[in-house]
């Protein structure tokens, strides 16, 4: 499955998690943007690595401290440093651990040293530039964060404005929202690559078709499809008794926190996946 927001990254091409891999970043002073009650960061000078003199309370040393939190698994605090607050305040410690394993998956790509490259300050908007992996997560590029700054403190611009719009409704149902559509959406993407695999296995053995383990071994499955640990969905394979047909689902793990609609796919009179969803409703909780 790839990594999205997959409850933050799962979760919005907007969110920290996919902004991150998309060429958004974020990162502020834990001073600079948490506002009272904050953990002041130790002071410190510019990292060697850093290509500007990074000032204190600076837009630049806002973007150092985010992905130090990231990094360092402190999620609470890396994400009160941009406009998705109000989506994470809310939440209670045991409600943030629900969503551990996508915010795990983003920080480990984090590099130890960020790169701060430039800084460019308008009244109360920057623009900081650093050098971060990109789509493919083996090459770096530079990268355009943008910040804003409230009061006494800058913030990164994880969403638009539409979006934070909508965040600052939705408060902490906000992240439960992105998750179950990025799972939908996976569910129904893994469904279409049960379907192909299916195809390309039937046609280099005869016709006939294979159940999951099958499938992943022949490596035409990810080896995740068989846990919902990650996806948010329970995925079963049931091939015909003659091998001649398939069946495939997918239906939320939970009911509400990690899905809604479940998915199936089967094999039409003329021999074609079609793929159909339905509210999973109370029944899979």
């Amino acid at each position: 499955m790839r990594l999205r927001f997959r409850t933050i990254a799962l979760l919005v091409p907007a969110a920290i998690f996919l902004v991150f891999l998309t060429g958004g970043c974020t990162g502020a002073s834990t001073k600079a943007a948490v506002g009272p009650g904050a953990i002041e960061p130790p002071a410190e000078k510019a990292p060697k690595y850093a290509a500007i003199e990074i000032a204190p309370n600076s837009p630049a040393e806002t973007v150092k401290v985010f992905y130090q939190k990231m990094r360092e698994g402190k999620f609470r605090e890396a994400l009160f440093l941009t406009n998705l607050r109000p989506a994470i305040e809310g939440l209670t410690e045991s409600e943030l651990k629900e969503f551990q394993v996508d915010f795990d998956s983003i920080a480990k790509h984090i590099p130890a040293e960020v790169q701060i490259n430039g800084e460019i300050v308008s009244a109360n908007r920057a623009t900081v530039t650093a050098r971060l992996p990109g789509e493919d997560l083996d090459k770096y590029e530079v990268q355009q964060i943008r910040l804003r700054k409230e009061g006494d403190y800058w913030i990164i611009l994880t969403v638009d404005e539409a979006a934070e719009k909508v965040i600052k409704e939705q408060g902490r149902n906000y992240f439960y929202s992105l998750r179950i559509k990025s799972h939908e959406d996976d569910a129904k993407e893994m469904l279409d690559r049960v379907a192909k695999a299916q195809m390309a296995y039937a046609a280099q053995n005869g016709g006939i078709y294979a159940g999951m383990e099958v499938l992943i071994s022949a490596e035409l499955l990810p080896g995740d499809i068989r846990s919902n640990a990650s996806t948010g969905y329970d995925y079963v394979i049931t091939v015909a008794a003659d091998k001649k047909s398939y069946a495939a689902t997918a239906t939320p793990a939970v009911y509400g926190k990690t899905g809604r609609r479940s998915f199936s796919v089967e094999l039409s009179t003329s021999g074609m996946p079609h793929l159909t969803s339905r509210d999973a409703g109370e029944k899979t909780k």
